[in-house]
């Protein structure tokens, strides 16, 4: 259970929100009898962090984590009353992380030590998910004894595999907390959450799939983990680029709408056609003001009825901009504030709107 608890702390210190994680513990051991600690898990013999806490969502609990409702999570197979919390809402765009760990064997893993889930089930549930176009790439992480027999039979394009040991492998415990008389987190996950935790630091790291495999130290595994590239487009060169952020963080393309550049210029062309309506206001007035102190007579100024009928047609649209009356002292200083403050607005409309479109 801690195995689970501490990755999925990770992937939310590395912000992923609870809304885009599935988490499903078989076990209550945080509130088990044999627990000295009620209500509390912790990973390390030092017991400095509660993984179990108080900012934990759990989605699928105790009899919950079925074999059966595990394939209807990853293929969306549900009745049409199962809430959004307990669906994976993916889709093509979607990079997965898949991270499964508990009692195993030869090509399966044990749901609740009642029912098995077998290597061809993930993997013709794998590619049910591509062909329903639910994710864009995906990195499938086990770790159990015999754990790399879990993805020999795989086929959908997309995937990278990493497993804790080979066939015919025991995956080992890394300690055990004496009080609560059970070992506590396994030496595969320790080893990836020590990468995790002392490398990827921040959202912005750059460090790569190939950075964290490479990591990996069978003297201290005392097993031999595997990865698998050959289903990921381009190999194992292209997969090693991968980022873990990729994967492990909340990282999201931004696609510009390109009507954006198309409406910036829109509104520079009405700021200009506005700009040039009080320039010739401000004319009529220093005109008048220039005939009234040489002692002509003075043309009427204009009345402000017409001025309101003037109209502004920038791009020969029907839209139309009106101007009244308006109290302008002899300097194009307002005008240029104007213009200023009107296209810092433009620019913050168009980060937003750039922002909030889905990847």
């Amino acid at each position: 259970m801690s195995n689970t608890l501490s990755i999925y702390r990770t992937v939310k210190r590395l912000g992923i929100p609870d809304n885009q994680i599935i988490l499903l513990l078989p076990d209550d051991m945080a509130c088990n009898p044999r627990n000295i600690f009620p209500g509390i898990v912790y990973s390390n013999a030092d017991r400095a962090t509660d993984l179990y806490g108080t900012n934990i969502e759990v989605d699928y609990r105790g009899y919950e984590v079925t074999v059966e409702n595990f394939i209807r999570l990853l293929t969306d197979r549900w009745d049409e009353g199962v809430p959004a919390s307990k669906r994976l809402l993916t889709d093509a765009g979607s990079n997965i992380l898949i991270y499964m760990t508990g009692h195993g064997g030869d090509q399966f893993l044990k749901f609740q030590d009642s029912e098995e889930i077998g290597a061809w089930d993930l993997a013709d549930a794998f590619a049910q998910m591509h062909e329903k176009k639910r994710y864009n790439e995906m990195l499938f992480m086990i770790d159990t004894c015999q754990a790399n027999t879990m993805y020999k039979h795989f086929y959908s394009p997309g995937i990278i595999a990493t497993g804790s040991s080979e066939i015919d492998e025991s995956s080992y415990s890394h300690h055990a907390d004496n009080d609560v008389g059970v070992a506590v987190i396994d030496r595969w996950t320790y080893y990836n959450l020590e990468f995790l935790e002392t490398q990827v630091t921040s959202p912005n790291s750059k460090l790569t799939l190939g950075d964290l495999f490479d990591s990996y130290d069978e003297s201290k595994i005392h097993s031999r983990p595997g990865v698998r590239w050959d289903l990921f487009p381009g190999g194992e060169s292209h997969g090693r680029q991968r980022t873990v952020m990729d994967f492990f963080g909340n990282v999201q393309g931004v696609e510009v709408d390109s009507a954006v550049p198309t409406r910036s210029r829109d509104l520079e062309q009405d700021l200009r056609g506005l700009s040039h309506l009080i320039q010739e206001y401000e004319a009529r007035v220093r005109a008048h003001q220039n005939q009234s102190s040489n002692g002509t007579k003075a043309d009427k100024i204009p009345d402000q009825s017409a001025l309101q009928k003037e109209r502004v047609k920038p791009r020969e649209q029907k839209k139309q901009h009106t101007l009244g009356a308006m109290n302008i002292r002899g300097n194009e200083t307002w005008v240029q504030k104007l213009s200023a403050i009107a296209l810092i607005g433009a620019f913050s409309a168009i980060w937003v709107f750039g922002s909030t479109r889905k990847p």
